[in-house]
């Protein structure tokens, strides 16, 4: 398979993969998730990945429940390493090396990230998972992942998703809402859509990052976008 990107930073969302669980992990969604990521390093994609931790606890929702801000947010970080463990055992488990960073030091479920140990597990053919998101409350895990797609120098920054890319206005509520092929970091600000936090949008801008947004729950779209096949939304 000819691949358009040697180097990627794939963005997974903690809620899919609960799959239709309503909470946890899906052990048949991480199941399909880890044969995709192995299917694409076989072809000599290096892939790090970021994961949410929705699926578990998200910090915001917490301090709107009366949790202090900054522990609802460490627990969001805990949250994600158990993600970005359970990814590492279904990839471990189909014969494909993994390491898993944590961006806050918590030896031994996972090394202490930084970028030159994360640089050398990808240049080994291992997945480097980024787990803790920046080790920093008020930050979600779409900033951690612009950061990290920054840091390990990627060519691109993967956001799967449930959707199959950027639309006008919410497709799940909003019938009438038609997708974007391509759209710039400007319009996605100006037009207020929710395709990942202010913060995350503007580091990407900053630093030329393009993001391609698509849905990673239909197997085979991973593939599909690495081959540079025109699914999911580019932006730019």
């Amino acid at each position: 398979m000819r691949t358009k990107y040697q180097r990627v930073l794939l963005k997974l969302s903690g809620e899919s993969l609960m799959g239709t669980q309503g909470y946890g992990i899906d052990t048949q969604r991480l199941n399909d998730y880890a044969t995709q990521i192995k299917e694409i390093v076989a072809t000599g994609v290096q892939v790090a990945i970021v994961i949410g931790g929705g699926n578990i606890f998200r910090g915001l929702t917490g301090a709107s429940r009366g949790f202090d801000r900054v522990k609802g947010d460490q627990m969001g970080m805990l949250a994600t390493v158990i993600n970005s463990l359970a990814l590492s055992s279904a990839l471990t488990a189909i014969g494909q090396r993994a390491r898993v960073f944590t961006a806050i030091n918590m030896f031994p479920i996972g090394e202490h990230y930084s970028k030159w140990k994360a640089i050398e597990a990808l240049d080994n053919g291992e997945v480097a998972i980024i787990s803790g998101g920046t080790g920093n409350p008020f930050f979600t895990t779409d900033t951690g992942s612009a950061l990290r797609a920054v840091e390990v120098e990627a060519q691109v920054m993967l956001k799967g998703t449930r959707v199959d890319g950027i639309y006008t206005a919410d497709p799940e509520k909003d019938p009438t809402a038609t997708k974007f092929s391509e759209i710039t970091y400007d319009e996605v600000y100006n037009r207020g859509l929710k395709v990942m936090d202010l913060t995350a949008t503007a580091l990407c801008k900053e630093n030329r990052m393009p993001i391609v947004v698509f849905d990673m729950d239909t197997v085979g779209n991973l593939e599909k976008v690495i081959a540079g096949e025109p699914i999911g939304t580019l932006v730019y």
